[in-house]
């Protein structure tokens, strides 16, 4: 068979443990047999990450801007204990994953992979949600303060111009701890862009919740941006026959228990965290959640929602099989594989992402599962390794 030729390559960005040892198996007998393949290959594994002082991950960020679309393996961020584990390691890297997107830009989008057998938790979901969860500032850029005595915090602004703001924010009698965050109106604007791009591309409506109640100068910029956003947008999302809403996150939370879903969740960086973490969950697992970052220029980077799973590497270092599911790792070459063919015109290219995403889906729907999946399935399913689904998911691929 001929394999399908590429125009041009992906960006791809190898990870650690379990998750690089699924990487390589899923690239060499459900993508290499078929395609042609041309990546721009990046180390991100911890060790290299480490000889390079990181800049490997830098270049892999530069590399997706530079090519358009990248594919990436889950990694490792180094804590006290990976320091331990790891005794090469001469400093506690920062998140990979936090690198490239503040390089990148843009907005990520989780969506669970459904499989019939297993039952959302919440029984009037019958479609998917996507959390499109905004990657910059509140909380993760917040700094804080404790202070032990009776006194007064202020907050404030001195401008480039010389002016100045100042504002009370409490006067208090004894101990008190303080915190102060702050957002952008480009990286909320780009936010926005993304959101309302992304839902035009999938058919979708799009909901973004916060709390302008509450924090009304804060939460209240987010909905005017997006408001002002969506007026770009508005013939669009009239002619696809979509629709986009601001509500309250409380009121979101129970219009999405009530939904049948199918719809695009737009949320703040913590509620978004939060948010994908409990749809994830309702649905299955992190294991099958697709996963992209996309950025305000159109640049596209697809990964496994899931970590390295690193109980299950050293196991499979004492030469132990692993029942690990690798359907996200899959989604996110099928993702980046389809997106690439999207954007070079090649129709076969992008054929051969939704045909593996259909092998995939095949199997699962035939009963073959790994362990997690065949713990929450309802009906009779096999309970088989790692490299027993791959193989199965391969035949279907050929046939």
């Amino acid at each position: 068979m001929e394999k399908i030729r590429m125009k041009t390559p992906l960006v791809e960005m190898d990870g650690d443990e379990m998750a690089r040892i699924i990487w390589k198996e899923v690239r060499e007998r459900l993508v290499e047999p078929f395609v042609d393949l041309k990546t721009d290959y990046y180390d991100l594994g911890l060790l290299n990450r480490n000889a390079t002082e990181d800049k490997v991950t830098v270049a892999a960020a530069q590399a997706a801007k530079k090519y358009g679309v990248a594919v990436k393996c889950a990694t490792i961020t180094p804590n006290r204990k990976r320091m331990e584990e790891y005794p090469e390691l001469t400093k506690m890297w920062p998140s990979p994953n936090g690198t490239i997107r503040s390089i990148i830009g843009g907005t990520i989008f989780r969506t669970p992979i459904l499989t019939g057998s297993v039952l959302p938790a919440v029984r009037s979901w019958k479609k998917p949600i996507t959390i499109a969860r905004h990657a910059y500032g509140d909380v993760y850029k917040a700094v804080d303060l404790h202070t032990d005595e009776p006194g007064e915090c202020t907050l404030t602004f001195k401008g480039r111009s010389g002016k100045e703001i100042g504002l009370s924010v409490r006067e208090v009698t004894g101990p008190a701890v303080w915190q102060a965050q702050h957002n952008l109106d480009g990286s909320i604007s780009d936010f926005a862009a993304a959101c309302f791009r992304y839902a035009a591309d999938m058919k979708q409506d799009l909901w973004f919740s916060a709390k302008d109640t509450i924090a009304k100068v804060y939460d209240g910029r987010f909905r005017d941006i997006f408001e002002e956003e969506y007026e770009k947008y508005h013939s669009d999302f009239e002619r696809l026959g979509i629709k986009y809403f601001y509500t309250l996150i409380d009121d979101a939370v129970s219009r999405v228990m009530r939904s049948e879903g199918g719809f695009i969740w737009a949320c703040k960086n913590y509620d978004g965290d939060v948010m994908s973490d409990m749809v994830s969950s309702a649905f299955g697992s992190l294991a099958m959640m697709s996963s992209v970052l996309v950025s305000p220029d159109g640049c596209y980077e697809y990964e496994a929602a899931h970590g390295t799973v690193t109980r299950h590497y050293y196991r499979w270092l004492k030469g132990e099989k692993t029942s690990t599911n690798p359907v996200a790792t899959i989604f996110a070459w099928s993702g980046a594989l389809m997106k690439r063919g999207e954007k070079d015109g090649l129709p076969q290219l992008t054929d051969f992402g939704e045909r593996l995403e259909e092998a995939c889906r095949e199997t699962l729907a035939a009963g073959i599962m790994t362990k997690d999946l065949a713990l929450l399935s309802e009906g009779e399913v096999g309970c088989v390794f790692t490299d027993d689904f791959i193989s199965a998911v391969a035949e279907r691929l050929e046939d």
